[in-house]
């Protein structure tokens, strides 16, 4: 009788050990099927782009393919629940930015995640160089200077695009506007490509957006860089002033992004995806196109990518409430 509890015993702890081998080399085997990338914008913009660049070059040292999915709408909050609510394995990973991780807190009372809570920081990805972008045939400006000026005689006659309420180009606009003492007419559309045939064809004046979608409206007729929001003169732009440099000392806006996955995924899954970004950045023509895009490549660690989301999100906060701005 004693040997056979024994005998239980001993196969049941055998079993165990079996089990968590097992299950050890199967997390160890991470990653061993296709990884989703989520980004919550519809194709053709500038985060659109770099997911397409660097998931393909993140599926080398992972092993596996990165299948890019597009997700729009409701500011990014579509994408980013989705992420939030899957399973914490390292196979859903989202590519959010200044919305996701630090706007949308302030612009809805009932925000479906929580930035801080829900997710598992990766890693900062990079920041956008944000044009201002006018066309001149519909806003007859030549300068910031002019534009705060024609503003301010009729004030909220100014129409301005944006890709969507809380956008970085939304939040942008309204941070030049705060500082400026301005009023405009904010103009939200269902994505950057939108917004921008809207400005061409004129029945827009003026909207902030990413270079990376600028430079193609560049030669259209009538479209003028009117300066860049960047702290120094941005290199893709040469001789494009700043706002800064425009009257507005400190003045300084990126549409910044980066990767995250669902809360409680594991740390050494977290590790890879990490590794995977950092290797992928070290391609120089990898770099070569994201940098000609007017892309600042950045990588961090998940913890000061958590401190980064929460800075952020103190700053827009005072401009959110500052424009009594809500998206509900």
């Amino acid at each position: 009788m004693h040997t056979n509890r024994r005998r239980l015993i001993t196969g049941a702890l055998a079993l165990g050990v079996v089990g968590a081998t097992r299950a050890a080399r199967a997390q160890s085997a991470y990653p061993n099927r296709p990884v989703h990338l989520i980004v919550p914008y519809p194709p053709g913009g500038g985060t659109d782009y770099f997911a397409r660049l660097v998931g393909t070059a993140m599926a080398v040292p992972l092993g596996q393919s990165v299948i890019v999915e597009n997700r729009p709408g409701a500011a990014t909050i579509i994408g980013a629940e989705a992420v939030a609510r899957a399973a914490p394995d390292g196979y859903t990973i989202l590519l959010g930015d200044t919305a996701t991780y630090a706007a949308n807190k302030s612009l809805y009372a009932k925000l479906p995640y929580d930035p801080q809570k829900d997710f598992a920081p990766i890693t900062l990805t990079g920041r956008f160089a944000i044009v201002l972008l006018v066309n001149t045939n519909k806003l007859k400006v030549g300068s910031v200077g002019e534009l705060i000026e024609a503003a301010k005689r009729a004030p909220g006659a100014i129409d301005y695009a944006s890709p969507g309420v809380g956008s970085p180009f939304h939040l942008a606009t309204e941070l030049l506007a705060n500082a400026a003492g301005i009023k405009l007419n904010h103009v939200p559309y269902r994505g950057i490509a939108p917004a921008l045939q809207d400005l061409a064809g004129g029945q827009m004046g003026m909207m902030f957006v990413d270079f990376a979608s600028a430079r193609s409206q560049l030669t259209t007729p009538g479209i003028k860089a009117l300066a860049v929001a960047s702290a120094g003169e941005f290199a893709g732009l040469p001789g494009v002033p700043t706002v800064a440099a425009s009257g507005f000392p400190g003045f300084e806006a990126w549409a910044w992004q980066g990767f995250v996955a669902p809360a409680a995924t594991p740390a050494d899954v977290i590790a890879k995806l990490q590794a995977s970004y950092v290797a992928a950045i070290k391609d120089p023509e990898i770099v070569a196109k994201l940098t000609g895009a007017g892309i600042d490549i950045l990588q961090s660690t998940p913890a000061e990518f958590a401190a980064y989301m929460r800075s952020e999100t103190e700053k827009w906060d005072k401009v959110v409430k500052a424009a009594n701005i809500r998206a509900d």
